[in-house]
């Protein structure tokens, strides 16, 4: 029942913008547990089943139940929800110095924050400058629709199993947040149209439903590849991997910057305006600051 709960708290995690999944794995103290388990599922599949089970039907459950929530929220007040987020992003800072201090510095470390910002930056300015409410694919109606999600999957997981990255804001980076979470949400109208009998409504659902498919497997593929790689990566270069961490953290800011403050920001905005995204940064910074404190007791970092 514990891992179930610990599960659906990442599962939440998972569908806010700037909280990392994974970062919240470490603070519950089941990241090392979780890719050990996903690495080394052939050796005894018993023993991990009953951790994966538990913390992946917990994730399902906490993303269907807050998805909705998050895109109403995030639509209708966007500049304190953003801020917040930004917070999230920025109060990671903690966690990650106390990474890079376990080695001595080295002069090229400073390009590892430079390419990590670069290339996430990067993604973002090729996808464009999208709020996360953005649908850019209703239906699967396509291959190509289906390419693109299989896409997403292995993008967004791939890279939300490094612990400080948000596989919500990777989604933003690749425009398919919203599509993704869209899809999410049509499950509940899905099942209430099968339940009552209304079969054009449950296959108009379907439609939207079906995107997830593609995307799970992409999903499956990027879990598997990155696992291996980040075992071996933080077992043996694990400040390193956090010097790059702190570029992709400062372009996932930027990111929100750009697509969740700008769009939204006033024409003159009053100091009421800006006292809000002061207090949504700063109450985001508190919030990691203090979902990361029980790392130290269960991960012993």
């Amino acid at each position: 029942m514990l891992n179930l709960i610990k599960g659906a708290l990442i599962g939440i995690a998972l569908v806010i913008p700037g909280l990392s999944g994974s970062i919240f794995a470490v603070v519950v103290g089941l990241y090392d547990r979780l890719l050990a388990a996903v690495n080394h599922f052939r050796e005894a599949p018993r023993t991990h089943l009953r951790l994966l089970v538990p913390v992946g039907l917990g994730a399902v459950l906490g993303i269907l139940l807050s998805t909705k929530a998050i895109l109403l929220i995030t639509a209708s007040w966007p500049l304190p929800s953003y801020s917040f987020f930004i917070g999230l992003v920025l109060g990671i800072g903690p966690f990650i110095y106390r990474k890079i201090t376990q080695v001595p510095f080295k002069a090229w470390y400073v390009l590892l924050p430079v390419l990590g910002f670069a290339a996430i930056y990067g993604l973002a300015k090729l996808g464009g400058e999208q709020p996360e409410n953005l649908i850019a694919i209703t239906r699967l109606k396509s291959l190509a629709d289906a390419g693109t999600m299989t896409f997403a999957g292995v993008f967004a997981v791939a890279l939300m199993a490094i612990p400080g990255i948000s596989g919500s804001i990777m989604l933003m980076v690749i425009d398919q947040y919203g599509t993704v979470y869209n899809a999410v949400s049509a499950i509940g109208p899905a099942l209430r149209a099968l339940l009552a009998g209304n079969w054009a409504a449950f296959q108009e659902q379907l439609m939207t439903v079906a995107l997830l498919g593609p995307f799970m497997l992409g999903a499956i593929v990027g879990l598997l590849v990155i696992a291996k790689v980040m075992e071996m990566l933080l077992k043996r270069f694990e400040a390193q991997v956090y010097y790059a961490v702190i570029g992709i953290v400062l372009a996932a800011a930027l990111i929100l910057v750009e697509t969740g403050l700008k769009p939204y920001w006033p024409a003159s905005t009053g100091i009421g305006g800006i006292l809000t995204v002061v207090a949504g940064v700063v109450l985001g910074v508190l919030a990691t600051i203090f979902l990361d404190k029980p790392s130290d007791a269960a991960t012993g970092v």
